[in-house]
């Protein structure tokens, strides 16, 4: 039993196959994390920040109009499936920390504790579909913010003061379509090493 434990521990095809899934697991997970992350805050932001360009110091003689921060048409849409997209994410940090945990498996000297084929495919090929539904998810929020911030440009009068709150590109709106940018890429990091680790393994184990 202890030569077969040794044999297991120093088979170099369950080595290599070990360190690629910890390589890219980790830096699959690491990458969304920080992507994720990023889209996240700028999310808040845009939540948060509706009411930071409310405070407009009133000029003598000046009608002071008054911003309605909220209410900008498709802005809401865009922040709700860049949230859809953030839950998305989570999902295939999951996936992707377990992929660290099959590397961690394999180095495993009994060989009845390795994962099997099956279910290291499993992971994979629901990574794959997480990351396409996630980009899918975040696309659809970016470009409903990006239509808003086309429409705005459309509707500004040029090279005359504009008095209409609605027709202001505020950062509000440009913070929603860089959170949903920051998203596709975190979802198409964690679907390109899903389905490279997939194409990779299918004839390895």
């Amino acid at each position: 039993m202890q030569a077969q434990s040794e044999v297991y521990t120093l088979n170099p095809k369950i080595e290599r196959i070990a360190n690629i899934l910890h390589l890219v697991g980790w830096v699959s997970f690491w990458l969304q994390l920080g992507l994720g992350a990023a889209s996240a805050l700028m999310l808040i932001f845009a939540i948060s920040g509706r009411n930071f360009s409310q405070a407009v110091a009133p000029t003598p003689g000046v009608p002071v109009p008054t911003y309605t921060q909220g209410t900008t048409p498709g802005i809401g849409i865009s922040i709700f499936w860049g949230i859809c997209g953030i839950l998305a994410l989570l999902f295939t940090l999951y996936l992707a920390f377990r992929i660290t945990r099959f590397s961690k498996r394999l180095r495993n000297p009994d060989p009845a504790l390795h994962p099997h084929k099956a279910e290291v495919m499993k992971v994979l090929r629901v990574a794959v579909i997480a990351g396409f539904v996630g980009m899918l998810l975040t696309i659809l929020g970016g470009g409903s913010g990006l239509g808003v911030l086309l429409s705005k440009s459309i509707a500004q009068p040029q090279g005359v003061a504009i008095y209409d709150p609605n027709r202001i590109i505020r950062s509000l709106d440009i913070f929603v379509a860089t959170a949903s940018m920051t998203g596709i890429t975190a979802h198409f990091i964690g679907a390109v090493a899903s389905l490279g680790l997939f194409n990779w393994l299918h004839p390895e184990l």
